[in-house]
């Protein structure tokens, strides 16, 4: 295996992958700008959902407009190849950050793309077609090892067998759900418009999207099969980003991504407005070896292991949602919910019904409504908010019913449990009620 992965390999699929990564990286900071999401997400409310551990993150009022501004100009500086290393660092960094914010806008290509980010430090990607080689300001080397255009293909191959693996589960196999529920909505499309309404379209949609998953970083892998295998990535992503509007950009990453899987042939093609020139890679092969031992392998390894941490909650993962996020589960139910607190002073037997709109944006209280460590923080703010208000003993109750796949509302919160002080972390929250159906599979 070290011998394999010392072998060298061109290095224009790794500078193709990283001009159109920095390049869809930067229209889409731009777009996110431009659409006002930045006030109105980050800057306007005033309570976010942060992730256990990194509660420290917080946007920082106006000057969350600068974060944004290193991340469109570090993604604009990868894309260039212009002080490629400064530019990695400050990407990862700056989008981090971003990502960190409020869990309410968790996304999985959010993670994918910090995921990124954190490699492209590491790896030579700003070692051609750069204007850092053609400025002088770095050698230019052809070759790398092949572990360096590798890195990118294992996490794109792990992402896609992860979410291939994530619908082999009754409600998406043998009941379609959610697409069942979610296919009709699209009866104005041209063309197919008059189908999407029929079940079978709902099961040929889930069982494709299944088999998709699992095989295609297969074919993507092989020389042969990756000719047929990368216009099916495009259509299949083109189809989803139509279908699915509001999943963003998720599809052209996808599909940028794919790049990696290029041979040298067909990336020096699209690169040949660069210039090229040719040095030993000996000094870049001996470096970056030291970098694989004792960075990548551990940051490979817990990138295969922390999906798999659902496996040590009890209970139905989907109902639960312990372990759910960063898990590379990509669409896979239709859940929501109504949830209304209640705030007492066990002392003076004063009590509050929560308006969840006067602290939270729609997006926050819809995603609060069914996320259970979302639901505990919130329960914790209002204590403390009323503590400071005058209460001298606060509690805080829920009565939230959730539905999943257009199942039966249920309660999710056990009513009588006072949230207040409760901790939003990796142990198993007892407070959660037990799941009234059954869904088997991974």
């Amino acid at each position: 295996m070290k011998k394999y992965l010392e072998q060298p390999v061109h290095i224009a699929p790794l500078a193709l992958f990283r001009i159109m990564f920095g390049a869809v990286m930067f229209i889409s900071v731009l777009r996110f700008w431009l659409m006002g999401w930045i006030a109105e997400l980050y800057i306007n409310p005033s309570f976010h959902f942060t992730f256990y551990g990194f509660e420290f993150i917080r946007p920082l009022g106006i000057y969350t407009y600068l974060i944004f501004l290193i991340c469109a100009l570090s993604a604009l500086g990868l894309m260039l190849g212009l002080k490629y290393r400064i530019s990695a660092i400050l990407f990862f960094l700056s989008f981090s950050y971003i990502e960190l914010m409020d869990k309410a806008y968790y996304l999985n290509h959010y993670y994918f793309i910090a995921i990124v980010g954190f490699l492209l430090i590491w790896l030579p990607a700003g070692n051609f077609c750069s204007l850092d080689t053609r400025f002088n300001y770095t050698k230019t080397y052809t070759h790398v090892p092949r572990w360096c255009v590798g890195s990118i293909r294992f996490m794109l191959c792990l992402v896609y067998f992860y979410a291939g693996l994530a619908k082999l589960n009754t409600d998406w196999l043998v009941h379609a759900l959610p697409l069942k529920i979610w296919l009709p909505s699209k009866y104005d499309l041209p063309l197919i418009g008059g189908l999407v309404d029929e079940i079978w379209m709902a099961y040929l949609f889930s069982w494709f999207g299944a088999l998709y998953d699992l095989t295609i970083w297969i074919f993507l892998l092989y020389k042969k099969t990756r000719k047929f295998a990368f216009p099916v990535v495009i259509i299949f992503h083109v189809c989803t980003s139509i279908f699915f509007p509001a999943i963003g950009m998720f599809p052209y990453i996808m599909i940028i991504g794919s790049l990696i899987f290029f041979d040298e042939k067909m990336a020096l093609n699209l690169l040949k407005w660069f210039d090229k020139k040719k040095e030993t890679q000996s000094i870049l092969l001996e470096k970056k070896l030291a970098t694989l031992s004792y960075i990548l392998i551990p940051f490979f390894l817990f990138q295969v292991l922390f999906p798999l941490r659902f496996l040590l909650y009890p209970g139905k993962l989907f109902w639960t949602e312990q372990g759910y996020r960063f898990s590379w589960r990509v669409m896979l139910m239709e859940k929501a919910g109504i949830a209304t607190f209640t705030v007492k002073d066990l002392k003076s037997s004063q009590q509050r019904i929560i308006n969840n709109g006067n602290y939270l944006n729609a997006t926050q209280e819809k995603q609060m409504s069914f996320q259970p460590d979302m639901i505990v923080q919130f329960a914790n703010f209002l204590g403390n908010e009323f503590k400071k208000q005058g209460f001298q003993e606060p509690a805080v109750f829920v009565e939230c019913y959730a539905t999943l796949n257009a199942r039966s509302n249920q309660l999710l919160i056990d009513p009588k449990v006072d949230l207040y002080g409760k901790e939003d972390g990796f142990k198993h929250k007892g407070w959660i009620t037990q799941f009234n159906h059954e869904i088997k599979g991974f």
